[in-house]
């Protein structure tokens, strides 16, 4: 897992580490590395323009002009404000011989200087004026400007990053927006425990049968999905349960006849009640809203298994707090909201989607899996994982179905619900892109990629 701190943690830690270094090292190692990366971009092209703005962000960018000079790169530089540059960088720029211009050019490479982590609020109408006539890919110090270094949010003009070099750890913008590829330049910097994690796919274990496991042991996944009106969503739900290893999968509901057609070695009954045992419950998906399906969630929470609530089951739980009394305060319960269902249950997402998740999750006692591109899973210990997609092949009906059956496999199989979101989320992903190869591809398509998308994240 890759650590990621917020911006007033590594601002203490940078200023940690500028009191026992020479004055200006680490701007200039720093800089370097923006200088080797661009280096690597420009792959023997020759032109380069800096955005420079005030401060420290800007002197980053003529440092590292500076070192592209001495390579023999032609750079020019954009002072967007030359009463604040980086006296020094500016000053070492100019002994290399690099150009001050008040015009971007035609260059092969673009290095966005603007603004650094302090900075809030989208570009400028200035800078906005210069990002737009550029037309060669960007190369992003520390962060894309315009864009919020804590919660990654857009509130107007921005860069667009074909690259993003930062230094010493990860920022929240990292995760939760868009900065082209990001590579990290050590630089010394050694902060504490991290506000977050990313997750990487070495770190999915996925629960596999040993020679001393059985359908039991494996893990039973309960389903209680699905209604006369949306059949299919019991099916994607018990499917995907299936295809992600549970030993054995229950379904329960109306939908009982369509789920033996597709999946024969599913037990199906029409009762909860007749359902039988299992080591998880998925509750949710096309269930419904009337005093019926209230009653099922209601049968669930009791049962004392880890759940998994999706989809109507978090609108029950939204508009009648008595089913909240139905959990032991210690049954484990992922909560799987989009944005829209998260209002319901404890109003507007906003802007901070980390924080927001956070708080659902010491709110209600449980995981808190709010979906997006980048998705935020919260534990109510305060542990929070982001997991970005590559792609947004996943937003399609039905792939929501899918996600809470991986995710109940893994939690009948015993991994903690925390990770059992986190890495269902991974998975999930992935099996999007396998599904769709270029093209869109229904739920269903995403559903039997499970097992290749398993596959591959265990090396295989």
């Amino acid at each position: 897992m890759r650590g990621v701190w917020n911006t007033e943690r590594v601002k203490a830690a940078e200023e940690e580490l500028m009191a026992v270094v020479p004055p200006g090292s680490l701007m200039r190692r720093a800089a370097f590395g923006v200088a080797t990366t661009a280096l690597s971009l420009l792959r023997g092209k020759r032109r380069v323009t800096l955005l420079v703005g005030a401060g420290n962000n800007g002197g980053d960018a003529l440092w590292a002009g500076y070192f592209l000079r001495r390579r023999g790169v032609a750079v020019s530089a954009v002072l967007l404000n030359p009463d604040k540059a980086h006296a020094e960088g500016l000053a070492a720029f100019r002994r290399a011989g690099g150009r001050v211009t008040s015009s971007v050019g035609s260059p092969d490479l673009v290095i966005d200087g603007i603004v650094g982590l302090s900075a809030r609020g989208p570009l400028r109408p200035a800078a906005a004026a210069l990002v737009s006539s550029v037309t060669a890919p960007i190369l992003s110090v520390d962060l894309p400007s315009g864009i919020d270094p804590d919660t990654g949010a857009v509130d107007g003009p921005f860069v667009r990053a074909h690259t993003t070099v930062t230094f010493g750890c990860l920022k929240p913008v990292h995760a939760l927006a868009s900065c082209g590829d990001v590579r990290l330049v050590d630089i010394g910097l050694r902060p504490s425990d991290p506000d977050f994690v990313v997750l990487d796919r070495s770190d999915v274990a996925w629960p596999v049968p040993g020679p001393a496991d059985d359908k039991y042991t494996q893990g039973v996944t309960g389903v209680a999905a699905g209604s006369a009106v949306y059949p299919g969503a019991a099916v994607l739900a018990t499917g995907a349960a299936v295809l992600a290893t549970s030993g054995m999968v229950r379904y329960t509901g109306p939908a009982a006849d369509a789920i033996r057609a597709r999946w024969p070695e599913t037990i199906c009954t029409g009762s909860i009640g007749d359902a039988g045992r299992v080591q998880s419950w998925v509750v949710g998906p096309g269930l419904g809203t009337t005093h019926a399906s209230a009653d099922v969630v209601r049968f669930v929470l009791d049962a004392g298994v880890p759940v998994i609530a999706d989809a109507d089951a978090i609108t029950l739980l939204a508009q009648d707090s008595s089913l909240w009394d139905a959990r032991d305060p210690g049954t484990p319960l992922v909560l799987t909201p989009h944005d829209r269902e998260f209002e319901r249950l404890c109003g507007p997402v906003g802007v901070d989607r980390v924080g927001a998740a956070r708080k659902a999750a010491e709110r209600f006692n449980a995981v808190v899996l709010l979906k997006g591109h980048r998705t935020v899973v919260a534990a109510p210990d305060g542990r929070v994982l982001v997991n970005p997609a590559s792609s947004s092949w996943a937003a399609t009906a039905g792939s929501g179905d899918v996600l809470s059956g991986i995710i109940g496999a893994l939690l009948a199989a015993g991994v903690d619900p925390w990770l059992a979101a986190g890495y269902a989320a991974h998975v999930h992903v992935l099996a999007a892109e396998l599904a769709a190869r270029g093209a869109p591809a229904p739920a269903s398509a995403l559903m039997t990629c499970i097992s290749d998308a398993i596959r591959t994240v265990r090396g295989l």
